[in-house]
Order: C-alpha cells, then sequence, then structure tokens
C-alpha cells in the first residue's frame, strides 16, 4: 500500500486533477500538459534561481481557446501565470505552484505589416526580431532592441516595457506601441490603445504596457515600424577613469545630442566580451563607451563629429570610430553578448535592473566596487547609459546557497543604492518576485495600496499573477526593511538576513 501523500501534496494533487478536467473540457490532449517530466521547462524563466513547477501547462492555438480556459481557471480560482519565451530577467513568469501555466508560444503569425502606415499588427508569441525582419522588405524595421531580441517575444515586451541598446533615441516599447488586445481574467475581450491618434475615453495604454501580466492576457500588439536610417557610425571612447566615463555620458546629452545607442561597460565586463567574441575592445580602459549615430549621410558625419569633440573633452583616451557596417555590427555584438559572455565566466548570474540620474553614474559603480568586497562576489556592468539604466550581473555559484544568499543581499543593496541616488529600483526588467522588497523602499503603503486598487479594478479575484510586483505589508515587514517618510524604517528583530 501506498504511504499517503502530506496533506499539501494532496491538495497540489487534487488541485491538479480539477485543473485537468476543466482545461480538457477546452483544449486539445496536445494542448495540455501536466507530468512532471513536460512542466520541468516551465520552472522559471530567465531569472533561474527561483524555481517553482505549475500544476498545468496550457498551450492554446486560437483565441476562443484562450478565453475557455481563463473561464475555466476563473471558475476553479486557479490562479494563471501568462507566459512568452521565458526570457524575463526578474522572474515575471515564475509559475503558480497551485496554478496554470498559460503558454503563448503558438500565438506566432505577424497579421499585417502596413507599409502606409508604418504600422505592424502581430501576435503576442511574435519574435522581436521577427517584426524587423518582416518589415525589411519595406525598409522598416521595429527599433526597440532587448539584447534577447532574437528570442523574446512582443507579448514579454510589452508586460515588461522592455527597451534596448537604441531606446535612448527611439523609445522603449511604450513609445513604440500603438494598441494591444487581449482578454480579461474571466476571458472577456479588451483592448488599449488605437491605430489612430487617440482613443476615446482613459487613455490605459500606458497602465497595461508594463503590468507584467497583472492586468490581462496580451494576445495581439499593433506597433510603429519606422524607416532604416541610410547609415549608422558607431564610436567606442575608451577612457582610464569611471567618473570620467560617466561625465562623458552627461557632457554628450548636455551638448544637445540624442545617440542612437549610449552604452557603457567597465573593465571586467569588456574583457568577458572581448573573449567570447572579439569585438575589438580596448582591454586597458577601465571604462568602455559605445555611442552610436544615426540617419542620413550628412547628419552622421556631423553627429560623430560633435561627439568625438565631447568625448575628447571629457579625457577619453581612445576613440576609433566604425569603418564600416561590419565593424560597427561587431561593436555591437559584444554589447548584446554580454549575458552570454558572463555565462562563460561564472556557474550562474543574476541581472540586476534598477535606474538612477546619469550624473550619478561614477558613485553607483563604486558603490558597486566596494559591494564586491562586502558580500564576496564579483559584479560585471553593462548598462544603458544613456538613460542611466544599470544591468549590474553578480556573478555567484547557484550551488551553494550561501552565494546565492550572499547574491540576493548584494542585489538589494544595488536596488536601494539605486533609490537613495535619486533612481528607481526598476528599468527594463520588471519587478516580479526579485524585486519585490526593494519595492517597499521605494513606495509607501499607501501608494502599494492604490496598486493593488488598479490590479483589482481589472483582476478583483487576483488570478493574474499573484504575489508578483506589489509587496504586501507582510512581505515588506519579512523583508526587513520598510518605506517611511523621508527614509527607511529598519525592522531588526524581522530582519531574515
Amino acid at each position: 500500500m501506498n504511504a499517503p501523500l502530506p496533506p499539501d501534496a494532496a491538495s497540489r494533487a487534487e488541485r491538479q486533477r480539477e485543473a485537468v478536467a476543466a482545461l480538457s473540457a477546452v483544449l486539445p490532449a496536445h494542448a495540455l500538459l501536466w507530468q512532471s517530466e513536460d512542466t520541468i521547462p516551465y520552472e522559471c524563466d530567465g531569472l533561474t534561481a527561483y524555481r517553482e513547477r505549475p500544476l498545468v501547462v496550457a498551450l492554446p492555438e486560437t483565441e476562443a481557446q484562450v478565453a475557455e480556459a481563463l473561464k475555466a481557471c476563473h471558475a476553479l480560482k486557479l490562479p494563471v501565470v501568462a507566459r512568452g519565451a521565458g526570457t524575463g530577467l526578474s522572474g515575471g513568469a515564475l509559475p503558480n505552484p497551485m496554478g496554470v501555466t498559460l503558454s503563448l508560444a503558438k500565438f506566432n503569425k505577424i497579421l499585417n505589416v502596413d507599409r502606409a502606415a508604418r504600422t505592424a499588427t502581430v501576435q503576442a508569441g511574435v519574435r522581436n526580431l521577427a517584426i524587423s525582419e518582416a518589415a525589411a522588405p519595406y525598409g522598416l524595421y521595429y527599433a526597440p532592441d532587448p539584447s534577447s531580441q532574437i528570442a523574446c517575444t512582443i507579448g514579454g515586451n510589452v508586460a515588461e516595457n522592455a527597451g534596448g541598446v537604441h531606446c535612448l533615441k527611439y523609445g522603449l516599447t511604450l513609445h513604440n506601441v500603438l494598441r494591444v488586445r487581449g482578454l480579461t481574467v474571466q476571458g472577456e475581450p479588451v483592448s488599449f490603445g488605437s491605430e489612430a491618434l487617440d482613443v476615446p475615453g482613459l487613455d490605459l495604454l500606458p497602465l497595461v504596457v508594463g503590468s507584467e501580466g497583472m492586468l490581462a492576457v496580451t494576445l495581439e500588439v499593433t506597433v510603429k515600424v519606422v524607416p532604416k536610417p541610410l547609415l549608422a557610425r558607431c564610436i567606442m571612447a575608451s577612457f582610464d577613469d569611471i567618473r570620467r566615463a560617466g561625465d562623458a555620458v552627461a557632457a554628450i546629452i548636455a551638448a544637445g545630442i540624442i545617440p542612437a545607442g549610449l552604452e557603457m561597460m567597465d573593465k571586467p565586463m569588456a574583457a568577458a566580451v572581448e573573449d567570447y567574441v572579439h569585438a575589438g575592445y580596448d582591454l586597458n580602459a577601465v571604462a568602455i563607451l559605445l555611442c552610436e549615430s544615426d540617419g542620413t549621410p550628412e547628419e552622421v558625419a556631423e553627429e560623430i563629429d560633435r561627439m568625438l569633440d565631447v568625448l575628447s573633452g571629457a579625457g577619453a583616451t581612445r576613440l576609433e570610430v566604425s569603418k564600416d557596417e561590419a565593424q560597427r555590427l561587431k561593436f555591437w555584438s559584444g554589447r548584446k553578448n554580454a549575458f552570454p559572455a558572463s555565462g562563460r565566466i561564472s556557474p550562474d548570474y543574476m541581472c540586476m535592473d534598477s535606474t538612477i540620474p546619469r550624473k550619478r553614474l561614477a558613485d553607483i559603480l563604486q558603490a558597486i566596487a566596494g559591494m564586491e568586497q562586502k558580500y564576496g562576489l564579483r559584479c560585471v556592468n553593462v548598462f544603458h547609459a544613456g538613460d542611466g539604466n544599470l544591468h549590474p550581473l553578480i556573478l555567484f555559484d547557484g550551488n551553494d546557497p550561501d552565494q546565492l544568499h550572499r547574491c540576493e543581499l548584494f542585489g538589494a543593496d544595488i536596488l536601494e543604492t539605486s533609490v537613495a541616488l535619486g533612481g528607481t529600483v526598476t528599468g527594463e526588467h520588471g519587478v516580479g518576485v526579485e524585486k519585490l522588497g526593494s519595492m517597499c523602499v521605494q513606495f509607501s503603503p499607501e501608494e502599494r495600496e492604490q496598486f493593488f486598487a488598479v490590479k483589482r479594478a481589472f483582476d478583483p479575484g487576483e488570478g493574474l499573477n499573484p504575489g508578483k510586483v506589489i509587496p504586501t505589508l507582510h512581505r515588506c515587514a519579512e523583508s526587513g526593511k520598510m518605506h517611511v517618510k523621508g527614509g527607511l524604517l529598519p525592522f531588526p528583530e524581522l530582519e531574515r538576513f
């Protein structure tokens, strides 16, 4: 006779049977996964430090199937976590262990590219890069280009308000999306924005972009596509001092120049990348800036000259301008491959994401250097310098619980320091589960309650991606710190560290 299951396992097994029975009535058999070996690939997103198994993974193929699946889950009060390609870095697609993961991988059709209107309408599971590939015959492309663009989906980009190396000039996802269409938690159709200049009623598009799957399930997105520039050239600028490099970023913006891209890497990151892709980086530099100009040949020539003057005046020790398109792409290949390059030098890494005022870049980098000593872990840095959006990659070994613990402390310290420097705990990766404690630092209980009120307006039962993004009072107490006017209030008796 088999031993009885523990109550929690028995409860999970019963809920799984209910979920499978309900979803089997509305989805074909091949669209449901619930065996342990089948759900393992869905147990985490790009934040691999935290893992959960969903009760069921649903892979619907039509909008009608999604609607019926949502209705079935809503009737059973089963949490639903929508998932795209799983490239997110904050645990936004971490499964709910007592819920359903709703994969939109099969929603991968490009529905229309309108050359005259310069728009593309695509399903949520379409890869970011595939939009540009579809628009290329018309001389158009989709500007936001996160480093994961070869794999990440537009639905996920909408959820996180993703950016990329060219977001300084062309904007984040929010600035390039016209309309989002999807379903509520009850399976009812909902639409945000319009292909027209304005939309009747409240402008809710900025609310759903960046909402991390908490308000609705995105099925279809209409984006702007823009003309490909006639020419692009990139400057690689080397600096022997972090502060001079940070000041150079501020100087470029102060000069009235908005580069197509303005990225920064510190010396350890440049070394890791150069060993991986051989991009031609200066390995003697303490920091490297990549500054790109695009447009007509005349515009590019003039802007490149202006940036060279600013960079030279800011103390650059070496300036190299891409000679041709191949070299330009080589420069950017290094930046685009920063994450996989980090994976070659460490068993695991945790990529943080915060934003600070551009003038404080040197301050945060110096603070992170001190944190490396404090927590006994290495950190390599790459970020969208023009926006002040940081991406420190903390290197650790996930097989060592103590290293993971120190990595979590290190990451929280970076986020709190970013807030202290006048920034935010988020940039383009979202909050997910990774930054719940840090949200307590930036937002007061009253502000967090307003966030909950918005969620409840769309999702009264909090069935979509629950437990993410907005920390409860209890969660903030557990994290050991809470927001108070004028600073942080420590709770040492609750300190879990």
